[in-house]
């Protein structure tokens, strides 16, 4: 299978270079120099994952990757020259499946592309549906849909994953490092406060009162977990 990546990035240099090392890897690669060349392309073909660039024209990188999750669950790389830990949150909070910090090493980046391919992939290729029924939740694992009393909620790809391993393991609770192994699929180096973000927005968006949450509880000093009633 021949994997098509959509590279968007204004360094002429840059993608340049991406596009010779992936391409010598079989992926087929087409690029984007703006975030508004980046829609229109993505809107006008299927990609199998998008390495997006954070400071773009026209329309910055956060702005196309919150774009893209209202329709699509393609899987995002976020490139960032910036190094504040708050930026590299905010973009898996929009929605990224990873990011990757200037300057980077390629082989490292390729180690993520097929990482996060193979998440990907292993979602699809499951046959096994099943629906989640969880006190007021109905979480339906093959077409990653949510509902609470009946009516749906849009999360993202990570908030789903976080969901669904504490509610299938409810009351087993799991420590911030083994989240980010677990939901990002290798050992992650990031903030621990990824999952901290990832927490607190899920908690707003599947809790009545996200400061006195009934499901996803706080094992103080030691992680997080999901109770029923």
């Amino acid at each position: 299978m021949v994997y098509k990546l959509l590279v968007v990035d204004d360094e002429p240099l840059l993608v340049k270079g991406l596009r010779y090392s992936l391409e010598q890897d079989g992926y087929e690669i087409l690029s984007a120099s703006d975030g508004e060349e980046a829609l229109d392309k993505f809107n006008k073909g299927s990609f199998d994952l998008i390495i997006l660039d954070l400071m773009l024209p026209k329309i910055d990188g956060l702005e196309v990757c919150q774009t893209i999750r209202q329709t699509s669950q393609t899987p995002i790389i976020m490139l960032t020259a910036k190094g504040e830990d708050m930026t590299k949150i905010l973009g898996l909070e929009y929605g990224a499946d990873d990011y990757m910090t200037k300057p980077f090493n390629i082989l490292e980046l390729k180690a993520r592309i097929k990482a996060v391919l193979r998440r990907a992939q292993s979602k699809e290729g499951n046959v096994g549906e099943r629906v989640i029924h969880i006190d007021d939740f109905k979480i339906n694992t093959m077409g990653r849909k949510v509902s609470i009393h009946g009516e749906e909620v849009n999360l993202t790809a990570k908030e789903f994953d976080l969901l669904l391993l504490l509610a299938s393991n409810h009351g087993k609770v799991y420590s911030r490092e083994a989240l980010l192994e677990i939901i990002w699929g290798y050992e992650y180096f990031g903030d621990l406060r990824t999952v901290d973000v990832h927490v607190r927005r899920l908690r707003e968006k599947v809790e009545s009162n996200s400061s006195q949450p009934k499901y996803i509880l706080t094992k103080w000093g030691v992680g997080y977990y999901f109770r029923t009633k």
